[in-house]
């Protein structure tokens, strides 16, 4: 490879750009908006009646760990936690319970192996595309900055192979969102929201057993499947399910990501009664 390549970025004649603008516009709509939904506290719920079991809650609000009950658009008590909104967290911005779960599946997403590669390209461009500086060892045209990876503060990348385990709880907390959703007053039926919700633990459930961490975890440990014993054959399964994810890792990652926004806003609208909720309780 020749250097002064390199450092014309000749290796590139396409229009390599393209994908980490698009990148950069995509998270960052991301993010604009979740902060402003969590910020909210409000209209995160909605159900056909007042009373009985089901209903539709927002992703970004589940579990809810507590409940400002002079907020519109909120679950009945029953729904939170540990109750009603204590004082000593009256500082909170909006007094929102969003506050106080989405550290856990922002993290895992944060850390998250192809989320690092999106963003360093994107925000950084640390590098911004293959073949384009910043190459390591040779300093960056844009940034004027030597590429040295992942050093310094960003050993703390290393957490992500914890915060697996907090994103595989929350898979089951909203599997029981989804089947709440298909109740209301305690009976039976299926809404527009119902499968909005449905699909949004799919989708993340694809994104999250398809994690590189949880695919080193299940098969990382063997150097032979073959050698003979059950377990390493059951090891070779898991990872061969994990495996056919992770190829699709960066699918679905985005699908999620724009799943788990639209369920938000699907429920905000219904519950703030802008759009109706086309479902069998209200025939």
């Amino acid at each position: 490879m020749n250097k002064n390549n390199i450092l014309t970025n000749k290796l590139r004649n396409d229009k390599w750009w393209i994908s980490p603008l698009l990148v950069l516009l995509g998270l960052l709509s991301f993010i604009i908006y979740s902060t402003w939904a969590a910020w909210q506290g409000e209209y995160f719920w909605w159900s056909a009646g007042n009373e009985g079991f089901g209903g539709y809650l927002s992703p970004f609000y589940s579990p809810t760990v507590f409940i400002d009950s002079t907020k519109p658009g909120i679950p009945p008590i029953d729904h939170a936690l540990l109750g009603l909104w204590p004082k000593w967290l009256s500082w909170l911005p909006g007094q929102s319970p969003a506050w106080l779960i989405l550290i856990f599946p922002l993290s895992f997403r944060f850390t998250c192996y192809y989320y690092r590669k999106a963003y360093y390209r994107a925000f950084a461009w640390s590098p911004p595309a293959c073949s384009i500086q910043p190459v390591k060892g040779i300093p960056s045209k844009v940034t004027g900055k030597e590429y040295k990876g992942e050093t310094g503060l960003l050993i703390f990348q290393n957490i992500h192979r914890y915060a697996m385990y907090f994103a595989i709880i929350f898979i089951f907390i909203l599997s029981y969102d989804a089947y709440i959703s298909f109740f209301n007053n305690g009976n039976f039926g299926i809404g527009v929201g119902s499968i909005i919700l449905l699909i949004n633990p799919i989708l993340l459930g694809c994104y999250v057993f398809g994690c590189h961490s949880l695919r080193h975890l299940v098969g990382g440990n063997f150097d032979c499947y073959s050698c003979s014993l059950y377990r390493n054959q059951v090891s070779h399964n898991s990872w061969k399910i994990v495996t056919m994810l992770n190829r699709r890792h960066q699918l679905f990652a985005w699908l999620s990501l724009i799943w788990v926004g639209f369920a938000d806003v699907y429920v905000r609208l219904v519950s703030m009664g802008i759009i109706n909720d086309l479902n069998t309780w209200e025939l």
